[in-house]
């Protein structure tokens, strides 16, 4: 490993450290280690904004930027107020069917939408309900968090690392939902009923509360009922364009900003009323910490780790799917799942070409899928959607702390990529 190379790592490891102890603000810690690297030369303009390997992922920063935008104009509409109340007396204000409730509704919205907008349209309706019912906000948020990567896993969508697997393999949506959503669906059983057992000291019925809820009424909670309704027709066109992403060739995150300004233009809102809701300090957060796994990349830091556990492997392509599983799960923990993955694609195409059993290549993508969209349930930055949740719930007084959400995050990813394999196993492998 060169000099550069090792300076790269201290840096990232120095400010890892920094955002895991929370010793400063996580986006001072991410930009501190940016600028480290651009000042030891490790990463220059070019390489920090432009290139595709190593750059700012702005199609993940502009999906985010247009889908708070429309969670912001929704918000106005009184809907998510609506939805807590609804859900709440569904719920008839106990917290684990509560929590299984919105776990649900999570895990089927990931798979159409992305796991970031999921989490940007459900979290405000969470934080809602809790207040209501006088219950802790920070269980819910984590478990949808989770959820999120969970359900995103299913289909080429729902996933921002699926897009990228899926537009180098040539995998259709409907690729992704036949082989992994099976398995999806399991996984999401699993995890409702580990959610009873991780979250257990803070599912506590507040009888007063319930009582209080129950004589509300939800249809008083919608303030503009025609905007609603204008604001709702757009979201679903925004919805069948994400789900039709590979009929239109149209980006997520173009699609999330043409429905952002045609739900601006429905809404009559102003300026500084849909951009009140916008998390800039997430946006600036992920353009820090792609900026610091740019220079890993550029350094070849990322590439040699992958090059390593592949080559180990050599033909045999059951322990090749193994490691991509559980690898991708361990570096895609520490690092954004995002650039992992684009760093990654090119070494899991050298290897799948090579297969003699084109099948056999193919559950190679598959692994390697399921390990990184899972790993990003492992810490508090393995996935934008976590670091999403973690600035919604400090924006509404409920700090989740780094190590908070990794002790729930680690233990879903050891059980969730455990029960992964044999998947894989029986399905390319035993079976295939």
């Amino acid at each position: 490993m060169t000099l550069t190379a090792v300076l790269a790592v201290g840096i990232f490891v120095l400010a890892y450290v920094f955002i895991a102890t929370e010793k400063v603000h996580r986006v001072t810690a991410a930009l501190a280690g940016a600028g480290l690297m651009a000042l030891a030369g490790i990463v220059d303009a070019h390489s920090a904004f432009f290139a595709e390997e190593t750059g700012v992922e702005w199609n993940v920063i502009f999906l985010l930027l247009g889908m708070m935008i429309i969670v912001s104009i929704l918000k106005q509409t009184g809907l998510f107020q609506y939805l807590a109340i609804w859900a709440a007396k569904r719920a008839r204000g106990r917290p684990y069917r509560l929590m299984v409730m919105l776990v649900l509704i999570t895990a089927v919205l990931s798979p159409f939408l992305d796991n970031v907008t999921t989490v940007l349209l459900i979290a405000p309706v969470t934080v809602l309900v809790c207040r209501r019912l006088g219950l802790p906000i920070a269980p819910y948020l984590i478990a949808e968090a989770l959820t999120s990567n969970i359900g995103g896993t299913a289909t080429l969508i729902g996933d921002p690392p699926n897009i990228i697997i899926g537009t180098r393999a040539g995998l259709s949506f409907n690729d992704f939902l036949f082989n992994l959503a099976p398995i999806v669906v399991v996984l999401v059983g699993v995890f409702l009923l580990m959610c009873r057992w991780l979250f257990r000291d803070t599912l506590r019925r507040t009888p007063q509360h319930t009582e209080d809820l129950m004589d509300l009424d939800e249809r008083e909670a919608i303030t503009d009922p025609k905007m609603l309704v204008r604001c709702l027709v757009v979201l679903f066109a925004v919805v069948v364009a994400f789900a039709l992403h590979s009929v239109f060739h149209l980006e997520p995150s173009i699609v999330a900003l043409l429905g952002a300004g045609v739900m601006v233009l429905v809404s009559g809102t102003s300026s500084q009323q849909f951009l009140e809701e916008v998390e800039w300090s997430t946006l600036v957060f992920f353009m820090g910490l792609f900026v610091l796994v740019g220079g890993l990349v550029r350094t070849g830091v990322i590439e040699r780790l992958g090059e390593a556990a592949i080559s180990a492997v050599g033909g045999e392509y059951l322990l090749a799917a193994t490691a991509l599983l559980f690898g991708s799960a361990v570096l895609g923990a520490f690092v954004d799942n995002i650039p992992y993955v684009a760093t990654m694609v090119p070494i899991v195409q050298g290897v799948v070409d090579a297969a003699p059993n084109p099948e056999q290549g193919k559950a190679l993508w598959w692994a390697f899928a399921l390990g990184a969209d899972l790993g990003g349930n492992a810490t508090a930055v393995a996935a934008s959607a976590n670091v999403v949740v973690l600035s919604i719930a400090a924006r509404n007084g409920e700090r989740i702390s780094f190590w908070e959400f990794t002790k729930y995050g680690a233990i879903v990813t050891v059980v969730t990529v455990t029960l992964a394999w044999p998947y894989v196993w029986l399905r390319y492998f035993a079976l295939g």
